[in-house]
C-alpha cells in the first residue's frame, strides 16, 4: 500500500546545532518542503547545507530546535523508528558508493535490500519483480543500454545516474541529494540534475539537494534556499530569483554585521512550482 504524505514532508522548526569546540553549524533554521518539489540548498563550504541535510534522517542530532520529516519526529525518534524512515529516504551522495566489480544491473538492485530478508549474491538471487524493476529504473535514468556494465568502467556521470537509480529501489518518499554533481563535468551534472527533475515531476517525489553551481539552482530548481553561517537568508522560488540575487548568498558577511543588514534576501517559502 503507497504511503499517504502529508502536505509539508519536511518540518524543521528553529533548529540549531553546535559541534563540540566548534561554530555554531545552524543557526535557528525553520524550513517547510511541500511534497513534490525539488528544492536546492546552497551557500559557501560550512554553511550548514551538508549539516541540514543529515538532520533530516537523523545522521546528526541538534543541539536544539525539531525536525519532523513524514510525520516522524527525527530528534526523538527511536531506532527502531529511525530505521523505518531511512527506509523512506533516500540519499544520493558525491562519493557515488557504488562496488567497481558488479555490474549497473547488480548495484541497482542492492537498492532493494531493505525490502527482502537477509543478503542477495548475484542478480538471480533477486525475484523477478525486483529484477524487472531494476531495469526499468536504469532505463528512466538513461542507462538501459548499460545494465550488464561494469560499474567501475561507467563516467562519473554515468555512475551517479547508477546510483540515483539504486535509491530509487528504495521507492523513497523524498530524496536528499549531497552535492551529487561536485565532481563531474558540466554535461554530466546537466544529465543528472535532469534525471532528478524529471523523477520530481513523474513521481511528485521530494528533492532536497545541495549544489554549489549556481547556474544548475536556477536551471533545474524549483525553489532555492540561501544559507550562510548557518542562517537561512534567502528562500524563493526560482521563478521570482536571478543570478545576481542568487549570488549575493554567497557574499561574505564581516563580523558583528547582521546577515540580512542592508537588503531583503528573504522571502516567503514557495509552493510547488509547475
Amino acid at each position: 500500500m503507497a504511503m499517504t504524505l502529508p502536505d509539508n514532508v519536511v518540518q524543521v522548526t528553529e533548529l540549531s546545532k553546535k559541534f563540540p569546540n566548534g561554530p555554531l553549524a545552524l543557526d535557528r533554521v525553520s524550513l517547510e518542503v511541500p511534497k513534490g518539489q525539488l528544492l536546492s540548498l546552497i551557500g559557501l563550504s560550512g554553511s550548514g547545507k551538508s549539516t541540514l541535510l543529515r538532520h533530516l534522517n537523523g545522521l546528526i542530532q541538534p543541539t536544539s530546535g525539531t525536525v519532523n520529516v513524514l510525520d516522524t519526529n527525527v530528534v526523538a525518534a527511536g531506532r527502531r523508528e529511525l530505521r523505518a524512515l531511512r527506509r523512506e529516504v533516500g540519499f544520493v551522495f558525491q562519493a557515488f558508493g557504488l562496488v567497481g566489480r558488479l555490474t549497473a544491473l547488480e548495484n541497482v538492485l542492492s537498492g532493494s535490500l531493505g525490502r527482502l530478508n537477509g543478503p542477495r549474491f548475484g542478480t538471480l538471487m533477486y525475484p523477478k519483480t525486483l529484477r524487472r524493476e531494476a531495469l526499468e529504473n536504469l532505463d528512466r535514468v538513461g542507462l538501459g543500454d548499460q545494465v550488464f556494465q561494469r560499474s567501475d568502467t561507467l563516467s562519473g556521470g554515468q555512475q551517479q545516474r547508477v546510483a540515483i537509480a539504486r535509491t530509487l529501489m528504495q521507492r523513497p518518499s523524498l530524496l536528499l541529494a549531497d552535492e551529487p554533481v561536485a565532481s563531474l563535468d558540466p554535461e554530466s551534472a546537466a544529465q543528472v540534475m535532469d534525471v532528478l527533475f524529471r523523477i520530481v515531476v513523474e513521481d511528485q517525489l521530494t528533492v532536497i539537494c545541495t549544489l554549489h553551481q549556481v547556474e544548475l539552482a536556477l536551471g533545474w530548481a524549483q525553489r532555492i534556499v540561501g544559507l550562510r553561517d548557518g542562517q537561512v537568508v534567502l528562500d524563493r522560488a526560482v521563478d521570482n530569483l536571478d543570478q545576481e540575487a542568487v549570488m549575493d548568498v554567497y557574499r561574505r558577511v564581516e563580523p558583528g554585521q547582521k546577515v540580512s543588514e542592508g537588503q531583503d534576501l528573504t522571502g516567503s517559502p514557495s509552493t510547488r512550482v509547475s
